[in-house]
């Protein structure tokens, strides 16, 4: 999805096809994806009953397959994105491999259909007909994202929604679900991962409101809606850091509240910290300049990334 498609910096220009391949698959959603991935894993292997630990050399290669599917997916939805984006990137991210011409539109078709062949191939091997749905229904709902007729990044509410549920609900109760069906323990929601997978739902909703700030311009021009396109970088900005910050609120508040279903020592001081960084960051944010609120995305995905780093611990 196109929360998956807009860079928190520009990258230099690619020396070669696999560098122009590394750029083609946005490495920031490669990292988040990979987090994620193991977060999962190793809250799995957590939750699981003592003797089932055992279990960990026989998890690795079904954990490796299922990570190289997650990467492939990934690679396939920012990929036909920027086929059909073209246009747009050219104005709003023109160091992207397709806009800039260091990747042409065969190569790019090619390395999304390998993607998602070998993604789906993967899943339908290796894993449950549910974790194989579920991800044939991710790549699906990427595809409605970027692919006309549908095109459904069109559309605010329906582009967020499908950033959110692929980046929030399916990666995260999938990894989970698939770790727990290689341990051969039944799946059960626990407190954690019922929080990650809220709070991360969440937090890509917000993803997808803050993407678009940078990209006003091109999107204008492309006559894609957005609610910066329609509301302004100014206020959709203040949405986007209130947003967080109720977030880390009701995290502390929920680690206070459910006592005994977290590590409160951990979950809440992290999360007031986070909190506390992204109010403080907030504070040099000039919504005029499109490289300050460019460099505040890339700090909106540090914080991404460092609520996975801590999942394993809460």
């Amino acid at each position: 999805p196109r929360a998956t498609a807009a860079s928190p910096a520009p990258t230099p220009p690619a020396t070669s096809p696999l560098g122009a391949l590394y750029k083609f698959t946005r490495p920031h959603t490669i990292r988040g994806t990979i987090l994620g991935a193991a977060a999962g894993t190793l809250r799995a292997l957590k939750d699981a009953p003592p003797g089932t630990q055992v279990a960990v050399a026989a998890l690795a290669p079904r954990a490796l397959l299922g990570l190289l599917a997650l990467l492939a997916g990934n690679a396939y939805i920012v990929g036909i994105n920027q086929i059909y984006d073209v246009e747009i990137d050219k104005i709003n991210k023109p160091l992207l491999p397709v806009a800039a011409g260091e990747m042409s539109p065969a190569m790019a078709w090619t390395a999304c259909g390998v993607a998602a062949g070998a993604g789906l191939g993967i899943v339908y091997a290796a894993f449950s007909p549910l974790i194989a749905g579920l991800y044939a229904f991710g790549l699906f709902l990427g595809t409605a994202y970027s692919v006309p007729p549908l095109y459904l990044k069109r559309f605010p509410l329906a582009a967020a929604a499908i950033i959110a549920t692929v980046r929030g609900f399916l990666l995260n109760f999938g990894v989970y679900h698939a770790a727990h069906a290689a341990l051969g323990v039944p799946f059960a929601w626990s407190p954690p991962i019922a929080f990650l997978a809220a709070f991360m739902t969440c937090f890509a909703s917000i993803i997808a409101l803050s993407k678009d700030l940078p990209d006003v311009e091109g999107d204008v021009a492309g006559g894609v809606e957005t609610f910066a396109t329609k509301a302004g970088t100014k206020k959709v900005l203040g949405v986007v850091v209130g947003l967080l910050m109720a977030m880390y609120a009701a995290a502390v508040g929920v680690a206070l509240t459910w006592q005994g279903a977290f590590v409160v020592a951990v979950m809440a001081p992290a999360h007031a910290a986070m909190g506390l960084a992204l109010w403080w960051r907030s504070r040099a944010v000039d919504p005029e300049s499109k490289e300050s609120i460019k460099k505040f995305y890339a700090f909106i995905w540090l914080l991404f990334y460092l609520e996975y780093i801590l999942f394993p611990f809460i």
